[in-house]
């Protein structure tokens, strides 16, 4: 597991900010932490050893660009990838999929993707693919990443303002934020998992 209060003392804003950015749309950012690397600098804000205002704004901008890159990438790339007839693993009807889903249920993704390690860093890509309208995905950029950033570091910001000596339990509270972050995720694979057996 990563030492997060390490990680940000080593980084600064410019590596918190670089974070946030790659995890929000970049394929290698799928694993690194978000969530926890956003609670747990809310919290150093609460104790002045970072400004929460410069924070905030930090991983919020970089939060929408990174998705924005995300869904470009995913609209100039995706096409030439899923049209590919011969591939074992890509298919026109994928494409098409991709486009059907982002119809339907692209707005409420683009928000709750936020929220879900992995799927957080896809979601944005795939709309690309999707060719979900711009405007409408980045409305919904903003509003996911406005929740995700301002919700994340404000709880660490009042949780270490508010509990006496809540540093001795920094490392747990991590712990089950990133448990309850994969939680979705899980749910997704086993109930999938079901559903494929079943048919």
């Amino acid at each position: 597991m990563f030492n997060i209060p390490k990680l940000i003392a080593a980084i600064g804003y410019f590596g918190i900010g670089g974070i946030i950015f790659a995890e929000s749309g970049l394929f290698f950012g799928f694993f690194l932490p978000g969530d926890s690397l956003l609670f747990t600098a809310g919290f150093l804000a609460s104790q002045n050893l970072l400004n929460i205002w410069a924070l905030l704004i930090l991983t919020f901008v970089c939060a929408v660009l990174g998705d924005q890159v995300g869904y470009w990438f995913g609209r100039k790339a995706g096409p030439k990838i899923f049209t590919k007839e011969e591939s074992i693993f890509f298919h026109k009807d994928h494409i098409t999929r991709t486009q059907d889903y982002f119809a339907i249920h692209g707005k409420k993704t683009i928000i709750l993707a936020r929220f879900i390690p992995i799927i957080r860093t896809f979601a944005p890509i795939m709309a690309g693919v999707g060719n979900m309208e711009y405007s409408t995905f980045l409305s919904y950029n903003i509003i996911g990443g406005f929740g995700w950033t301002f919700g994340l570091t404000l709880a660490g910001y009042f949780l270490g303002s508010v509990i006496p000596d809540v540093d001795k339990y920094l490392l747990p509270i991590i712990t089950v934020i990133i448990i309850l972050s994969v939680l979705p995720a899980i749910k997704h694979f086993i109930v999938d998992g079901r559903r494929t057996k079943e048919k």
